[in-house]
């Protein structure tokens, strides 16, 4: 078993930055014996279900995640600046408690905006 655990993948679910299926991820995890994995998609939780269940089957622990964008001037300013990637952050949950904050965190960025 590798004690190497990725923290930080995008599946399909992260637009123009992921590509990966779930299952394909998960069939390269088990080639490489990962005991666990993570999946941060960009801003979205769609996968999070699906992810979970494949990773359940195939005996490795799910790692559930969010790559979150921060507004460091508040989520009203929407002023163009060229690189964002400074403004992203990595937020895994650590039990059920930090997976339901983390589905309020993504649910009101999408209600309220970045």
């Amino acid at each position: 078993m590798s004690n190497f655990v990725h923290l930080h993948l995008h599946t399909q679910y992260s637009i123009l930055d992921g590509a990966t299926p779930i299952e394909e991820l998960m069939k390269r995890v088990v080639e490489l014996k990962m005991p666990a994995v993570a999946i941060t998609d960009h801003g979205n939780m769609y996968g999070v279900k699906h992810f979970y269940d494949v990773a359940r089957a195939n005996n490795v622990k799910p790692i559930i995640g969010c790559e979150v964008y921060l507004a460091p001037n508040g989520r009203r300013d929407k002023s163009d600046i060229e690189d964002r990637s400074r403004f992203h952050l990595v937020l895994l949950a650590k039990n059920k408690a930090g997976y339901h904050n983390l589905i309020k965190i993504v649910s009101l960025a999408y209600l309220e905006g970045f």
